[in-house]
């Protein structure tokens, strides 16, 4: 009697337990401004998607994101001041674990290929300059030739790359990686058939511009229509990836998770890991470099027998040891392109959450029927750009400036001139440098504009200085180079610490 009491009384509890459960799962489906209940056809059908949290893309590694003191951390050797320590915030984002290597780089290249059969230019633009590793003084026109296309370098980072064309490639990488959900979701079926326009991309999709070969679209709960696409708002696509922008490149090569105490940063780090040596300090591995460098002049690797970097050029993206976000190469092997555009004196105006400079505000342009615009016969959207003017009003800043990156107003000029304010592009492009002709300032040109793109991290030909990640150089976003490459990153939704 006793026993049937005992599993009265659980049962009892289960029962009751479970419907504490159950009420708690239904008041999330409950409009707390309507009261009309979410994915409910009978009432409407408007779904809402509930305990949605951003799953990790492909190759991605989630940085969780802090305060950090952003800048200079040893001497400025060249006297540039263009690196005044500040501390900023960064939101957590998600990074490459390694830089983006030749074998992905050649998958972007045999997809072009394959899809823009009328449109060869489109592939020839996409193409690493391999002529970047020829040297007047030094014979190095084999890698020309090998480095890209054997399969012995597939793991090497790809270099020859220009600012302009990384971002083209984690635009490709977007689109593949929803379509790949898709594809997995059973919404789609593989298509490798894609010709010219005809081809994936995830912002046509979502406008409805997307055909494709369609397996099953979802169940609609409108009462209006039986079935629908994807959304955004059923979070299962994946936000863009990206360049990262210097803060978030800086702040995930630090990694001070590594060396933090309740908030309290024990050690400032001058290089991505412990210590002021590049050289490792663990009885294990002591003396054996911590990265791909130069050690001293004409001192690529090291004596035959004890390589000291085991890297004459670059090296396999996994060599050496990660940081404590587990990302390989933050310091040497390759420089890495981010998002921004170089001024000198930047740290004096970004704000201090996210700091960027570099904005291009832009809203997709939509004809008399609200129907989106295609931009041209590869099947992109096209986009309006938002005066920056515009966007500064509405914020009401009255500093005489703008927001973004084109910060070229008489105010911000250096060298005294006959001004042309109506024109912000032009003015940007002239802050530091007037036009040639006769005078004092006739030779006084630079090369810091709005093409200028800041570089990060050191390379397999860098001294050690380079290695730590708050130093900072430029270089015109259509130019490539044989010792800089790039990784993706892309936004972290929700919750900053994830699951």
């Amino acid at each position: 009697m006793n026993k049937f009491r005992v599993l009265l009384v659980v049962l009892l509890a289960t029962v009751f337990l479970s419907s504490c459960i159950f009420k708690k799962k239904d008041s999330q489906n409950v409009s707390s401004t309507t009261g009309w209940d979410y994915n409910d056809p009978d009432m409407g059908g408007f779904e809402v998607q509930v305990g949605v949290e951003q799953k990790t893309g492909p190759g991605l590694v989630l940085i969780e994101g802090g305060r950090f003191t952003m800048g200079q951390v040893t001497q400025d050797v060249f006297f540039d001041w263009n690196n005044k320590p500040r501390t900023v915030t960064v939101s957590s984002f998600y990074m490459d674990e390694t830089e983006v290597r030749n074998v992905d780089y050649r998958e972007y290249l045999y997809w072009l290929r394959r899809v823009y059969t009328d449109y060869p230019e489109v592939y020839r633009r996409a193409l690493p300059d391999t002529l970047v590793w020829r040297s007047p003084m030094g014979f190095n026109d084999p890698y020309v030739q090998y480095y890209f296309r054997h399969p012995s370098y597939n793991n090497y980072p790809v270099v020859g790359v220009s600012w302009l064309q990384a971002n083209d490639y984690c635009l490709w990488r977007s689109d593949r990686v929803n379509e790949k959900i898709l594809i997995d979701e059973g919404e789609l079926k593989p298509d490798p058939d894609q010709k010219n326009q005809n081809n994936f991309n995830t912002e046509s999709y979502l406008a409805g511009q997307y055909e494709g070969v369609v397996n099953q679209l979802r169940e609609s709960l409108n009462p209006a229509q039986t079935e629908r696409r994807t959304t955004f708002e059923d979070g299962i696509l994946l936000p863009n990836y990206r360049l990262p922008t210097e803060a978030e490149w800086e702040f995930a090569a630090y990694a001070l998770r590594g060396n933090t105490y309740e908030e309290r940063i024990y050690e400032r780090r001058i290089y991505p890991w412990d210590g002021h040596n590049v050289r490792n300090s663990k009885p294990r591995y002591r003396g054996e470099m911590m990265a791909n460098f130069v050690r001293g002049r004409g001192d690529m690797m090291g004596v035959a027998g004890s390589l000291n970097d085991n890297a004459s050029i670059t090296s396999d993206v996994r060599s050496y040891w990660p940081n404590d976000y587990g990302l390989y190469c933050m310091a040497g092997n390759v420089n890495e392109w981010v998002q921004d555009v170089y001024r000198p004196l930047t740290s004096e105006d970004v704000d201090g959450f996210n700091p960027f400079r570099g904005n291009v505000f832009t809203d997709l342009r939509r004809d008399a029927n609200g129907k989106v615009v295609t931009k041209n016969n590869l099947g992109r959207l096209f986009v309006d750009t938002v005066k920056d003017v515009d966007v500064a009003n509405r914020y009401n800043y009255q500093k005489g400036d703008y927001r973004n990156y084109r910060d070229g107003d008489l105010q911000s000029a250096i060298v005294a001139g006959d001004w042309n304010t109506d024109d912000n592009k032009q003015a940007s492009l002239r802050m530091y440098a007037q036009e040639l002709g006769s005078g004092s300032n006739s030779d006084f040109v630079t090369l810091i504009n709005d093409n200028a793109r800041v570089y990060k991290g050191g390379s397999w030909k860098d001294r050690a200085y380079w290695l730590n990640p708050s130093t900072r150089r430029f270089l015109d976003q259509e130019s490539s180079r044989d010792d800089i490459g790039f990784r993706c990153a892309m936004i972290r939704v929700g919750s900053p610490a994830g699951f």
